[in-house]
């Protein structure tokens, strides 16, 4: 974003407030993905999910919201471009990622879980759950599967 200019009519302290004070944006990759410096910790992923685009927001305030009612406590980051959810010490049981036309929920042991959530995956224990725009979230079957993750033992990353 570029460099605001002060106003002509605007004191040299107020206009450095004002440019401060700008809010930045990440930048969005492919799939409109955005772009999150790794760091551990609520403020990264409060900051990806804010700078998820369109109702592609949305989901992740309810998908967050779930998993820290339901995992109080729970440990956050943002690797790889992506939120990550787990027990400290314990490893990561979550993670998600914007695509272009959804939100894809990784869970790690997912073939643990029952019932299987429905996204198949090339690696052996991962499964998936995709949620499109207009797709309602099971909340009940969604809080079922994150107890029952975040109770495994995480992925080490």
């Amino acid at each position: 974003m570029p460099a605001k200019t002060p106003k002509p009519h605007e004191s040299a302290a107020r206009s450095a407030a004002r440019i401060t004070a700008a809010p930045t944006r990440a930048k969005l990759l492919s799939g409109g993905n955005p772009q999150i410096a790794k760091a551990d910790g609520d403020a990264p992923v409060q900051a990806y999910i804010a700078a998820m685009p369109g109702w592609k927001r949305d989901v992740g305030r309810r998908i967050d919201a779930l998993i820290e009612r339901t995992v109080p406590g729970v440990h956050k980051a943002v690797k790889w471009n992506s939120p990550f959810y787990g027990i400290e010490g314990q490893g990561w049981f979550l993670s998600c990622h914007c695509f272009t036309n959804y939100v894809k929920v990784t869970f790690f042991r997912g073939t643990l879980l029952r019932p299987v959530p429905p996204g198949a995956s090339k690696h052996k224990e991962v499964r998936y759950l995709d949620i499109h725009e207009d797709d309602a979230i099971d909340q009940e079957q969604f809080a079922a599967w994150v107890t029952q993750a975040s109770q495994l033992p995480g992925e080490r990353m």
